[in-house]
């Protein structure tokens, strides 16, 4: 089996030469459009607890969909930068904001679900829950590290921050993701293939992103 760093470099080996790439369209419609469609599951999921369809722990099962759905969102958005060092496709790092925006959102609201609706905002049983049971301080963890990155998501802040220190901040995005993982896995009781999953792509993420930073080492010695 090859290395990640033989594979990027085989990628990148089998492309042809390319011409001059078109100027590049800016699509202003795509992120809206990643917004508006990443809402939908929170609209299905209001008109199943509406209409009684989430069954009979109708709180866990909110739970479980919102956390699932910000884990997978945050994943999405780092699948970002890998998909354009692979592919050269360029549209991924036009909607990773959006996509890391869409899973702070579900992230609050699965957090908010569980301290307002499933703990009635008893913030003494929500802190022992944080200090004492695992899963949950994983979770908690995670949000809090997704709140300077939802922060400092704007132009301005990159701005501000300036680059090198902006993409240092935003690396937390990694660990966060990691963390979501840790809090799935201890989460779950028995099958525990699901989380698997997302952890096999996040580690597929980060040999992606570390072989493509050997590469660059390596062609800037040469």
């Amino acid at each position: 089996m090859s290395s990640p760093i033989e594979a990027v470099r085989a990628v990148k080996a089998a492309s042809p030469p390319r011409a001059a790439a078109p100027p590049r369209r800016k699509q202003p419609w795509l992120p809206p459009a990643i917004v508006t469609g990443g809402l939908i599951p929170l609209a299905v999921l209001g008109l199943r607890a509406f209409t009684g369809a989430l069954g009979p722990n109708a709180v866990a099962e909110a739970l479980n969909q919102l956390g699932l759905l910000a884990l997978v969102l945050l994943i999405a958005s780092l699948a970002a930068t890998p998909l354009k060092l692979v592919s050269g496709w360029t549209f991924p790092l036009r909607i990773r904001r959006a996509l890391g925006l869409l899973a702070f959102f579900y992230a609050c609201a699965h957090f908010l679900t569980y301290a307002g609706v499933d703990q009635g905002l008893d913030v003494r049983a929500i802190v022992e829950d944080i200090t004492e049971r695992p899963f949950i301080l994983a979770g908690f963890v995670a949000l809090l590290l997704l709140v300077p990155l939802a922060a400092t998501s704007t132009a301005r802040m990159l701005k501000r921050l300036g680059a090198a220190r902006w993409k240092r901040l935003h690396r937390l995005a990694y660990v966060a993701a990691v963390l979501g993982v840790v809090h799935f896995f201890l989460r779950v009781k028995k099958d525990a293939t699901e989380p698997m999953i997302y952890a096999a792509l996040l580690a597929l993420l980060f040999a992606v992103r570390v072989a493509s930073a050997v590469l660059h080492r390596r062609a800037a010695r040469r």
